[in-house]
């Protein structure tokens, strides 16, 4: 199993060490050639309209977004869930779009309202430690989209067939169930 990690911008480094910790291959893509090589791919934390700019610049988000309408399975954290969101609430913007989600950028504010919450995601036996900063949350889900996680009544976890998207930082953690999540439905979408 090889896994990619989105390197144009943001956390891509910190999801490589716990990839890294799990023992699992994983490579920086910066290229579409890249995508050819992986069996999934996450989208990591940093600045949505930056990363959107960058995917446009180096020709990945058309062939990413087919990869993942194909059934490439998909991990986007905090910026990665607005990447995969089909509408932005109060913007126009849409990346991916390949998520049947409503997302709301920075919905707990900015930096200020960053914050640590132990916290409760669905098909995980034991609380985890879910980082925010500048967080956004989806505000509306489509008919197939499974929600994993709320935090004072705003949905923080969502799943959509191969799709898993999160607006928290479990990278900044030393907590890896949720990669292990993730490269679990790598493995079932590799059978």
């Amino acid at each position: 199993m090889k896994i990619g990690i989105l390197a144009l911008q943001g956390a891509f480094l910190e999801h490589k060490k716990i990839l890294d910790k799990l023992g699992v291959t994983s490579i920086y893509i910066k290229e579409k050639s890249q995508l050819e090589e992986i069996d999934g791919i996450i989208l990591p934390g940093g600045e949505s309209t930056a990363m959107g700019k960058l995917m446009k610049e180096f020709d990945l988000l058309e062939p990413l977004k087919e990869k993942i309408k194909n059934g490439m399975p998909v991990f986007g954290t905090c910026s990665g869930l607005i990447l995969l969101a089909k509408k932005l609430v109060n913007d126009d913007t849409v990346h991916l779009g390949v998520m049947d989600i409503a997302v709301k950028r920075n919905g707990y504010g900015r930096q200020l309202g960053s914050f640590k919450y132990l916290g409760s995601i669905k098909g995980i036996e034991k609380k985890i430690e879910l980082v925010f900063i500048r967080a956004p949350y989806v505000e509306t889900v489509g008919e197939e989209v499974e929600i994993l996680g709320e935090v004072e009544g705003k949905i923080i976890a969502v799943k959509e067939k191969n799709m898993l998207g999160i607006s928290f930082h479990p990278e900044l953690t030393e907590d890896t169930t949720l990669h292990r999540y993730f490269l679990n439905m790598v493995e079932k979408n590799k059978k």
